[in-house]
């Protein structure tokens, strides 16, 4: 006997539900002179059944699997006695509905288009779970696929003690962002100590805004969801706003938590005009749960975000933000204090005039600052590649770093350029 076919197109995510059509060899004809719409997603699969004869010498040898005396007479054409041929055609039924089902299991999983980010984002909760030591919450595919970006506070190695600076704006962090999600029994006395569900970080390109953030989630342990606008978009109508939605409802369950965002501009940025109908509705279901969450006085989460342009910001959106700090250019003495958290642990003379260095890098930020005095640590390098090009042999560890030495920074900071 000819062996048993069954095709399988799917279709989907064309604005109708997923579905996919079986036809029997007979219908297959009719099925491709009658092609389904090209914005539809086709998929073809195709399955190979055993023939008659293996599947009659499987069932013989497992006789307790199909009872012969159960076949309906009509299928041996009439005969009290169940014929060969009405068993042959029993078992390929049955083995076609079987393989039926196959191809619908395989066909669902190709229309998903999340199924890899699903299965890590599995895998992160089970680790978000476990250190938070609460059952694995139950999630949506949606978020599911947030779940990737959410961050373990324990692997965050910033701390605000490793912050050159800043002083005041990390102790008004402390007071309205982490202790309110550390300690929320001290303000639950009154709606005027409700915790602050908005803060908005702005400033000047390298002066920290992103290591306070990190600092933020390190010094109040709440689950860090690290927001991506690449994650948020999607090329499926109505999934983006299902996205936004996913952000809050994971982070309602894992509360507390942080929702970060940074370069909000380009995510929260002015709605204009010339703007996409699907970042618009984006926007605007954003603006939407924001409120919605911030009605929940018990809710402990809040959306942090960092810009270095405040004025490409929506109205709407700093509006929300109860509490907007600005991160601006280190002053001197905050420079000394980024010239000796960065050359902590280092090889430092104790001779060095932090004061006159810091008063040198007037304008530097401190990730500039960082950059110089990387640039002074390759000296020592440098001396021993010259040392060995005129033929005088050195041990590296006979070297003593120079990174630290006054004229040699003075050197560096020639050659450095300022971010602003």
């Amino acid at each position: 006997m000819d062996q048993i076919r069954i095709g399988a197109t799917a279709t989907g995510r064309s604005g109708g539900p997923a579905f996919l059509h079986i036809y029997s060899p007979k219908h297959k004809q009719s099925a491709e002179s009658n092609p389904l719409p090209r914005s539809a997603l086709r998929r073809h699969l195709e399955s190979s059944s055993p023939t008659s004869s293996v599947l009659i010498r499987f069932f013989r040898r497992k006789p307790d699997r199909v009872d012969c005396h159960r076949v309906p007479s009509g299928w041996a054409m009439g005969s009290s006695e169940p014929s060969s041929r009405s068993v042959q055609n029993l078992v390929l039924y049955a083995a076609s509905a079987a393989l039926s089902c196959l191809v619908l299991l395989a066909g669902l999983r190709h229309l998903d288009p999340n199924r890899a980010a699903s299965q890590k984002a599995q895998q992160q909760k089970k680790e978000i779970a476990k250190r938070l030591g609460r059952p694995l919450v139950s999630t949506t595919p949606y978020e599911d696929v947030i779940a990737c970006d959410v961050i373990n506070p324990d692997s965050i190695d910033v701390e605000f003690d490793s912050i050159g600076g800043l002083d005041k704006v990390k102790q008004a962090l402390y007071e309205l962002v982490i202790l309110p999600l550390r300690r929320p029994e001290l303000f639950a006395s009154g709606k005027l100590l409700s915790p602050q569900k908005g803060v908005l970080l702005y400033g000047p390109p390298g002066t920290g805004k992103t290591m306070l953030a990190k600092a933020i989630a390190r010094e109040s342990g709440a689950v860090f969801i690290n927001v991506r606008i690449s994650n948020l978009m999607s090329k499926w109508f109505g999934d983006a706003q299902k996205l936004v939605s996913a952000v809050f409802s994971l982070a309602h369950k894992l509360q507390p938590a942080i929702i970060f965002i940074d370069e909000v501009d380009s995510f929260l940025g002015q709605r204009r005009t010339t703007d996409h109908e699907a970042m618009t509705n984006m926007k605007t279901e954003f603006m939407s749960l924001w409120d919605g969450f911030t009605t929940d006085q018990n809710a402990r989460v809040m959306v942090l975000a960092a810009t270095n342009r405040p004025s490409e910001l929506d109205e709407a959106i700093l509006r929300r933000f109860t509490q907007i700090f600005e991160i601006g250019i280190p002053v001197q003495s905050e420079r000394n204090k980024i010239l000796q958290v960065v050359l902590k642990g280092e090889n430092v003379e104790p001779n060095v005039d932090y004061d006159h260095i810091a008063r040198l890098c007037e304008g530097f930020t401190g990730s500039d600052i960082l950059e110089v005095c990387k640039q002074a640590a390759f000296y020592p390098i440098r001396e021993l590649l010259d040392n060995e090009r005129n033929g005088r042999k050195l041990d590296v560890s006979t070297l003593t770093s120079v990174s630290t030495v006054l004229g040699v920074i003075q050197d560096c900071m020639l050659f450095s350029e300022k971010s602003i």
